[in-house]
């Protein structure tokens, strides 16, 4: 096939694959390995990774590597076909997935994976993880399958991460939308005894991200109370409304109102209430310097 030619056919891929193509996508619309090189040699197209390419005028992008990483788990199928696969054949995972979905400050050194089935690599830059995802793990995110917040957090703790990185994608996670908490002291559940709490114990271990964090009661109180349009009342009501916590046990008090929310609860309202004061911090007008 001619460069001109092959450069059309391969268009039809690239302009909706983030300006990417790959050999095995080439070959199957009858561009040659042979095609490919000398695009490459003439500048048209840039080689990403072993049998991944890039048109040359497409825009770069933040997540390049990861996607060109991703493209290759599965080099045959395009991009879209993919996002349609129940369980997907790779999803993007660990710091890969904390760093799509903008929480914590990891670097993502590797291009993290979780596959149905063991899937092994010879690429240092590349991760894989085995474990089937149900759905409600899965989610999209700049045009990627990638675990959900929820289960991100959670594979970050199962990875022996530092309680501080952790609070932090934690806390960032928050400050976005609401969490699932349900899902995430679901999650958190099996990984508890290992961290110092009771089996089972879900609750007790977000607890202590929370705390590390800083969303525990005091903290988010504080929050509220620097905010001038609501100030140090509504803190004062927001601790109030909420039952006393011994941080030791991870247990809820006994208080004597009746009706009061449960530790699980009253966890899902921090999380809630540190996620709207961040808001409202950030929506306050800036102060005019005199």
């Amino acid at each position: 096939m001619k460069l001109r030619e092959a450069l059309r056919v391969l268009a039809e891929v690239t302009e909706s694959q983030w300006g990417m193509v790959t050999s095995a996508q080439a070959s199957a619309r009858g561009v040659s390995h042979m095609n490919l090189t000398r695009l490459a040699e003439s500048g048209d197209l840039v080689r990403l990774s072993h049998g991944v390419y890039k048109d040359a005028g497409a825009p770069g992008g933040r997540h390049e590597e990861l996607r060109a990483s991703w493209l290759a788990t599965d080099p045959a199928k395009l991009a879209y076909e993919r996002l349609g696969d129940r369980p997907g054949s790779a999803v993007v995972s660990g710091e890969s997935a904390a760093r799509l979905h903008g929480i914590g400050d990891l670097r993502a050194m590797k291009s993290e994976f979780t596959t149905p089935t063991r899937k092994q690599t010879q690429r240092a830059d590349v991760r894989y993880r085995t474990r089937v995802l149900p759905d409600q793990d899965v989610t999209v995110r700049e045009g990627l399958p990638v675990t959900t917040r929820e289960r991100t957090i959670a594979d970050l703790v199962e990875d022996r991460h530092d309680f501080s990185i952790v609070g932090n994608a934690l806390r960032d996670a928050a400050r976005q939308s609401l969490l699932d908490v349900d899902r995430l002291t679901e999650l958190l559940s099996p990984l508890a005894e290992r961290n110092g709490h009771r089996k089972g114990d879900g609750d007790a271990l977000l607890e202590e991200l929370m705390r590390v964090a800083g969303l525990d009661q005091e903290n988010v109180a504080k929050q509220i109370a620097s905010i001038p349009s609501l100030g140090g009342l509504v803190a004062a009501q927001y601790l109030d409304s909420l039952p006393k916590i011994d941080t030791t046990s991870g247990h809820t008090a006994e208080i004597a109102s009746s009706g009061a929310a449960s530790a699980h609860d009253q966890l899902a309202e921090q999380l809630r209430a540190a996620g709207w004061a961040s808001l409202a911090l950030a929506s306050q007008p800036t102060k005019k310097e005199s």
